[in-house]
């Protein structure tokens, strides 16, 4: 018979079981080499399993840790990536290749270091145009899906043209935010998370922001809505893909367009939010990731 009596062998066994989920999910970050003299600050978490591993790229300005709330649901049940672009965060800061081109061999330059060869890439803002770049660069081989959070895909210089409006606000904006990033990235903030933030997060997010030196995020911005056009990759985009759309986003009409080029394409549109749905709904958006994730894993 057991010494223990059976309330603390029960307790026993679910202690071993909560340090068992509780190191399988630990983040382990690291600094990877991508190019000669730039390294990326990369997040890894989750447990090693079957399941194709999540991937999660940000938006301009900002870091992996805008992830942070999502990353850690995932990571109860796989693996999650997620990392600070170059010149964004702690990755080394460069005034080259700040193209979504660049970023893209940045990511397959980490999906290669850490051995990932089937993956779901999920792209946010500045990060949908660096799925789209992957998928122009690299194909489709390591994917399972993609999944393009709350953006267009960049038609290139063409989109001046289509709408001259867009463009001289976002010219305005870059002269604002070169005279004073800092007010910028407050005012930024206001715009993109309708959710209340407390002041620590807040003031976290903004610095964020204004670390990037200027003229660099300047130049990654134009490159992001003016640079190559992208749409192109959408036709090539032969895996699950899931947009995912604010209901207020200007770019939601062309988001549905899009999806009309995407060979496995579905819609998710988020009501009450602004362009950071994951921030505004995290419980709806957590659900309607999980549920996409689930039913390709299982097709």
């Amino acid at each position: 018979m057991s010494k223990f009596p059976c309330g603390l062998r029960y307790a026993i066994v679910a202690l071993a079981v909560f340090c068992a989920q509780a190191t399988a999910s630990a983040a382990e970050e690291r600094m990877l080499p991508v190019t000669p003299g730039v390294s990326l600050r990369v997040v890894d978490e989750g447990p090693r399993n079957a399941r194709p591993p999540v991937v999660l790229i940000t938006g301009w300005g900002f870091t992996a840790d805008i992830w942070r709330d999502q990353a850690q649901r995932l990571a109860k049940t796989r693996r999650v990536v997620s990392f600070d672009p170059r010149s964004q965060g702690r990755s080394t800061v460069t005034a080259q290749g700040m193209t979504p081109g660049q970023r893209a061999r940045d990511l397959d330059a980490v999906l290669t270091q850490l051995g990932l060869d089937k993956v779901y890439l999920v792209g946010w803002s500045q990060g949908v145009q660096d799925v789209a770049a992957y998928v122009e660069g690299f194909g489709t081989r390591k994917l399972a899906g993609a999944v393009l959070v709350d953006a267009a895909v960049s038609s290139g210089s063409g989109a001046v043209l289509r709408n001259p409006q867009a463009a001289a606000q976002t010219l305005r904006f870059l002269s604002i935010y070169a005279a004073q990033p800092e007010a910028y990235a407050r005012g930024m903030l206001g715009a993109i998370i309708s959710r209340p933030l407390d002041k620590a997060q807040a003031d976290r997010l903004a610095a964020d922001i204004a670390s990037v030196p200027t003229a660099i995020g300047s130049a990654a911005l134009v490159a992001d809505l003016y640079g190559a056009d992208l749409t192109p990759a959408l036709k090539k985009l032969d895996r699950p893909t899931l947009i995912v759309a604010s209901a207020t986003s200007p770019e939601l009409q062309t988001q549905r367009d899009e999806l009309k080029l995407l060979p496995e394409g579905r819609i998710e549109v988020v009501e009450n939010a602004a362009h950071t749905v994951f921030i505004d709904q995290p419980d709806r958006f957590a659900e309607i990731l999980d549920r996409f994730l689930a039913q390709v894993d299982a097709s």
